[in-house]
């Protein structure tokens, strides 16, 4: 046996690697001593055999294998000529450097080898993966292959999935890790409303997040302490769904699957800081983004009720607002009136715009706003000029009724040709109109089931992008119904939720930064009452809430009153102020005794902004202090309440001109006793701004 250890910045791995066996994760925590004793650490760990196990008890490591006594899911599922190969796999060699790993296995009676790979990114996330090669002499299916591989540290022992529906993303459920285990495969083409392949493991404050980064479907499987395993610890394997016959490789080829993304930390403030460095690392061309401006989308506004006067009145309403970014939803193109139909016909309709964009796009950019655009390209309504042509060009069955959903159907996007008319139609677009943006839908599950719909789409977003670099594209799926990392290395901004509501945005917003930081999740202010809940929320409670994120309005603001378009300008002025804190900075969650009480805060250099938002009617009238967290704790704050504030609140907030002026504290004080903000009635949010004095 002999150890390889690999170090992060505050991280250690510690890996035992046997030639001709197996390759297990002996220490995954925070970083050792130089000088650890690295055998003594796994002696440490080792336990004696029990009654009901084989003689010697299987090690499942990081290529887990339906071997030896071990009964849990296998990282590896391969058949020849239909027939199940039973693998053998041993350690062949490896290859270490700095902060990777790389491991051969190797099973020469089956003609295969297996390459898993660890390497420490950003952040100290790591990024794992694995790659297949068949080394036989008959062609090999690939029906299962894990990216990653986890024997968990037996300190772990709940786990949160991420769940939800439309307009209801990302609920948190959290749970021991219990002897049934837990198991998930996705299978609409998608990674979906049921949370994709998000995953958190918990040893009281400590966390261990995992994500598969990828747009297609994936699988989950958290196996507890399988009975003949050789130690206490469950088992995690992750991995892209491969459908019957979608990888059959031949005499030398090879797969790979997608990344795994795997980080720990001692909390999951901490844990949120390292996913937000990996996604600063990977968005394309993210050291060179300008300040993140303020959309407004036409749909809320307008929906298909679309004229060339009436854009160009909400554009004027628009920049009066301070809007930097005018967004022309659904219902400008083809015979598009309702959702029913042209889906694919990307060609200007001249019944809405007889003279093309052209004089909508020059006007919106003489107000000081840039010009987006709504498309979903990978969709087809049977209703169409494109369908009427290509009826073959869909996913369908042969012979079968092609149903549909939201009155559409799916391209096949595995075909060149698709991928070709589709590039073809954006790009005239692209160059024939001044478009910044693109909002790029995806509003239909795929099916029927087929493979490489998600490289297809990666294989046209990479040429649309290579050709117009500049142009920003958003990730949309009926709200988030594909957010990955997959998507973001290609991607400049997400929608998170088809739901503006802002009390459900405070669930929805603190989930997806718990992976994905502030300035790529659209924070939009929507009308009042919303449409999908219905509720009545006051425009400066809305306004709060869309601060934290990349905001946008979402809303016709000739339906508000001057007093609503007033707080609406006001906040849009103090994001334009604080985003370049928010779009860089060190997120955090602030606790609080009353769980209707949401808090972030967003540290970076020496200026710090906070939300504090409750939903709820208070149950004590003096509601606990709000205590702010990552602060130097020796070091002093100006702290203020940036205005307007909340209309019915203020009245109870004592000596409001200190606020004005600044209390100057201790970072301790404020980690300590914190703020008596007052958070008695519902729909109230407060903005605290912090600014570090010098010594």
């Amino acid at each position: 046996m002999e150890f390889v250890r690999l170090d992060g910045e505050s991280l250690t791995l510690v890996f035992a690697l046997a030639v001709g066996g197996t390759a297990d994760l002996a220490y995954a925590g925070p970083r050792l001593p130089e000088d650890e004793d690295l055998a003594m650490l796994a002696a440490a760990a080792a336990r004696g055999r029990h009654e009901s196990q084989p003689d010697v008890p299987p090690v499942p490591g990081l290529l887990p294998e339906r071997k030896a006594g071990w009964s849990g899911t296998p990282a590896v599922a391969l058949r020849r000529a239909g027939a199940r190969v039973d693998t053998d796999f041993g350690v062949s060699g490896w290859e270490a450097g700095e902060g990777a790993l790389a491991i051969r296995f190797a099973d020469r009676l089956a003609g295969v080898e297996v390459l898993v790979r660890w390497r420490i990114g950003a952040g100290g996330v790591l990024r794992c993966s694995a790659s297949l090669v068949n080394t036989g002499e008959a062609p090999l299916e690939v029906e299962r292959l894990a990216a990653l591989a986890l024997p968990v540290p037996a300190r772990f022992t709940e786990a949160t999935r991420f769940a939800g529906r439309w307009a209801a993303e990302m609920q948190e459920h959290r749970r021991p890790l219990r002897p049934d285990g837990l198991a998930r495969e996705s299978a609409i083409g998608k990674p979906g409303f049921l949370g994709g392949s998000w995953l958190l493991l918990h040893a009281g404050e400590e966390t261990l997040g995992v994500h598969l980064a990828g747009s297609g479907d994936h699988w989950l499987a958290l196996d507890p302490d399988t009975p003949g395993a050789a130690d206490g610890r469950a088992q995690l394997a992750v991995g892209a769904v491969l459908g019957a016959g979608e990888v059959v490789l031949a005499p030398g080829d090879a797969f790979a699957t997608p990344e795994a993304i795997l980080a720990l930390a001692p909390d999951r403030s901490a844990l949120a800081q390292a996913f937000h460095d990996h996604a600063r690392a990977v968005l394309p061309d993210r050291k060179d983004w300008g300040p993140r401006k303020v959309h407004l989308n036409s749909w809320e506004a307008l929906g298909f009720n679309l004229s060339e006067e009436g854009l160009i009145r909400l554009a004027e309403d628009a920049a009066a607002l301070g809007i930097e970014r005018f967004v022309l939803d659904d219902g400008w193109f083809g015979g598009r009136r309702n959702d029913r139909t042209s889906l694919g016909d990307w060609t200007v309709s001249p019944d809405v715009f007889p003279d093309g964009l052209a004089p909508l796009i020059a006007r919106v950019r003489e107000l000081g706003m840039d010009f987006g655009l709504w498309v979903e390209p990978e969709m087809v309504s049977p209703d169409s000029d494109l369908y009427r042509a290509h009826p073959d060009w869909c996913l369908h069955t042969e012979g079968r009724e092609r149903p549909t959903m939201r009155g559409q159907l799916a391209l096949d996007m595995a075909r060149a040709e698709v991928r070709d008319y589709l590039f073809e139609r954006l790009d005239t677009l692209l160059r024939e109109n001044a478009i910044a943006y693109l909002k790029w839908d995806h509003n239909r599950d795929l099916f029927p089931s087929a493979s490489g719909q998600a490289e297809g789409f990666y294989a046209l977003l990479d040429r649309l992008r290579a050709a117009h670099p500049r142009v920003e594209i958003e990730s949309c799926s009926s709200g988030g119904g594909r957010i990955d990392f997959g998507v973001l290395t290609r991607v400049h901004r997400v929608w998170p939720s088809d739901n503006n509501d802002a009390i459900e945005r405070l669930r929805i917003i603190p989930a997806w930064s718990q992976f994905v930081p502030l300035e790529v999740l659209g924070s939009h202010v929507g009308p009042s009452p919303n449409p999908i809940t219905g509720r009545r929320l006051s425009m400066d409670f809305r306004a709060k809430v869309a601060v934290f994120g990349h905001m946008g309005v979402e809303a016709d603001p000739a339906r508000m009153s001057e007093s609503e378009r007033a707080t609406l300008n006001a906040h849009i002025a103090l994001y334009k102020q604080w985003r370049d804190v928010l779009h860089a900075g060190r997120l955090r969650r602030l606790a609080h005794p009353d769980p209707n009480v949401t808090g972030l805060l967003v540290t970076r250099a020496d200026k710090a902004l906070a939300l504090v938002a409750q939903t709820a009617f208070s149950p004590a009238f003096d509601a606990a202090p709000v205590r702010l967290a990552g602060l130097d704790p020796e070091a002093r704050y100006r702290v203020t309440l940036p205005e307007p504030w909340p209309p019915r609140a203020k009245h109870y907030l004592a000596a409001p001109e200190r606020w004005r002026e600044g209390l100057v504290l201790s970072g301790k004080a404020l980690m300590t006793q914190g703020l008596a903000l007052p958070l008695t009635h519902p729909e109230t949010a407060w903005l605290v701004a912090l600014e570090r004095l010098p010594e």
